[in-house]
């Protein structure tokens, strides 16, 4: 369930109410006992924390140490080049 955000027009007094979806808006100020008005919000942003968001995240340990094992083969330490390598 969302919480809205409601606006008094009599105090100007705003408060926020968690309500269903499909409940109609029915809130009283709690200031002055006025009836408010629903406002339209922006929404909430997600906000991705920890492990298991990317693909990698979820790689088996077989598959973590081939591709170590594959990289140090062929002589890339994982690092970037560099024009100074690039002229050797």
């Amino acid at each position: 369930m969302p919480t809205y955000e409601y606006e008094c027009p009599e105090c100007g007094c705003r408060f926020e109410k968690f309500e269903s979806i499909t409940a109609k808006p029915k809130a009283k100020c709690p200031e002055c006992g006025a009836r408010c008005r629903r406002l339209i919000g922006a929404g909430a942003g997600v906000i991705y924390k920890g492990s298991g968001f990317y693909t990698t995240d979820y790689r088996s340990e077989s598959y973590k140490k081939a591709a170590k094992k594959d990289r140090e083969a062929a002589g890339t330490g994982g690092g970037k080049k560099t024009k100074s390598d690039e002229k050797d």
